[in-house]
């Protein structure tokens, strides 16, 4: 005897790493009556990729691709068998006018003398450092920065770093989202040979796949390839969702029943745009950042310094952006033919009203040359830009309270947010940990499987 889940109208709003995973677990189990919806002309969402006038290939953001989960891999094994680049991560800091191993807790000693002894003789004991194991206190992030890492790691690095790139107080965001995140440390991580040689070979994220040609986005083109063409619609953006009539409203006037759904919009805007008045006060409080996304197209050679380099992180304040890509170095043909090279930038604000694109790209050219990786701006032959509105979920002290008072509500009412803005969990936000909640999602929706990702971020980034 068949089951009711099994003729169930299953939507999906949103054709990103979320939206295509559910998409292709609906298909794995032969689950046919699913349709998904995506705003945009193609998929990816985040993960999208563009190509500028001038020939060159830019990712909305720095992605890499590297997994914590077999069933994933094995995926983009299949998708592009002969496809991908394969390379050993080659992370820097730019700071006091010097290069130095990221991370920096590790090799501070790349510094002058006098600091970097600071650094040192700070550390905490072993047994004062924060471990943030589930029975640890949630610090706020900036005192769970200075008790594991003490005052001159913080000072010189961990504290200003931060604040560029979450643009917002430190005071204000948790410490319970950090798992193995953050390379943790103990003075007896410092024998002799270590304080004079360092470590780079920390993080999931030490070697990484990326395509051959078209970017990160050529990888979500691969996977959607493998659906079925009239599942996928295309400029259908979600206007208004009924949850009485478990109806969803588009833009181009299409109205669409669902008896799930499986939606991977920004929480907030889920909210904002429905019937529930009673969740948006608390949809309110999440708090997220809009990164500015600029990419340089540069004639001539790589600089000798950044030939190996995959990117670097800058925590002064002598250039607008937390972290630059040397984006040619990921594929040879992110680049036109001809000697060109390509770097990408990123900005960060609370606020994408506080973006002004026009004259932060030229802050940017400008933080470029004051950093040392541009001479002249006579050698740029493009100028890319891209604003996201919505580009990482804030960690805030309380987004699990508003969290664990939303998801609860939805559920009750068949709706099932999830992926990096959907979850709003930034910890499991990659697009490994994005395509396998959409797979999760469905497991739990048909087969009542629990959903390890969503529940227990901390187990998955262990992997």
């Amino acid at each position: 005897m068949e089951s009711k889940k099994q003729h169930e109208r299953i939507i999906i709003l949103g054709a990103g790493p979320t939206g295509l995973g559910a998409a292709m677990q609906l298909n794995k189990l032969g689950h046919d009556n699913w349709i998904l919806f995506e705003k945009s002309s193609s998929v990816g969402g985040l993960a999208s990729s563009v190509k500028d006038d001038k020939g060159f290939t830019w990712d909305l953001g720095g992605h890499v691709q590297f997994s914590h989960y077999k069933e994933f891999d094995e995926l983009m094994d299949s998708i592009l068998p002969n496809g991908w680049l394969f390379h050993k991560r080659s992370a820097w800091i730019w700071m006091r006018d010097r290069f130095v191993p990221y991370p920096f807790q590790y090799n501070f000693n790349y510094l002058q003398k006098e600091e970097a002894q600071l650094c040192f003789e700070t550390i905490p004991s072993s047994n004062a450092i924060a471990t943030n194991d589930s029975d640890t206190i949630d610090l706020p992030f900036d005192e769970w920065i200075t008790n594991s890492f003490g005052n001159g790691i913080a000072n010189s690095f961990m504290l200003p770093y931060n604040e560029k790139i979450w643009a917002y107080p430190l005071h204000t965001l948790s410490s319970q989202w950090i798992g193995d995140r953050v390379a943790k440390l103990t003075k007896e991580h410092f024998a002799n040979d270590f304080l004079q040689n360092g470590n780079r070979d920390w993080g999931a994220n030490k070697e990484f796949r990326f395509p051959l040609f078209g970017g990160t986005g050529a990888i979500w083109n691969a996977v959607s390839s493998l659906l079925p063409n009239e599942k996928i619609n295309y400029n259908h953006e979600m206007i208004s969702v009924n949850t009485t009539e478990q109806k969803v409203k588009f833009s181009n006037g299409h109205e669409e029943h669902y008896d799930k759904l499986i939606t991977t919009i920004p929480l907030d805007i889920l909210i904002y745009n429905s019937d529930l008045l009673e969740l948006r006060t608390t949809a309110k409080r999440l708090k997220h950042s809009s990164t500015l996304i600029i990419g340089i197209g540069i004639k001539g050679k790589v600089p000798g310094n950044l030939q190996s380099k995959s990117w670097i992180y800058f925590p002064e304040s002598n250039c607008p952006f937390y972290r630059v890509t040397v984006f040619s170095n990921y594929s040879p043909n992110n680049v036109p033919n001809g000697e060109y090279w390509s770097i990408m930038a990123e900005v960060s604000a609370p606020d994408s009203k506080q973006i002004n694109s026009n004259s932060l790209i030229e802050e940017v050219l400008q933080g470029l040359i004051e950093t040392k990786l541009l001479e002249t701006k006579s050698v740029i032959v493009s100028k890319w830009s891209c604003k996201l509105d919505y580009g990482y979920p804030t960690p805030t002290i309380d987004r699990d309270e508003c969290l664990n008072s939303i998801f609860p509500s939805l559920s009750k009412l068949n709706i099932f947010s999830r992926g990096r803005f959907g979850a709003w969990k930034y910890e499991v936000s990659n697009q490994d940990h994005s395509y396998m909640q959409g797979v999760e999602c469905v497991n739990s929706l048909l087969n009542e499987f629990e959903e390890t990702t969503l529940l227990y971020p901390d187990t998955v980034n262990r992997i």
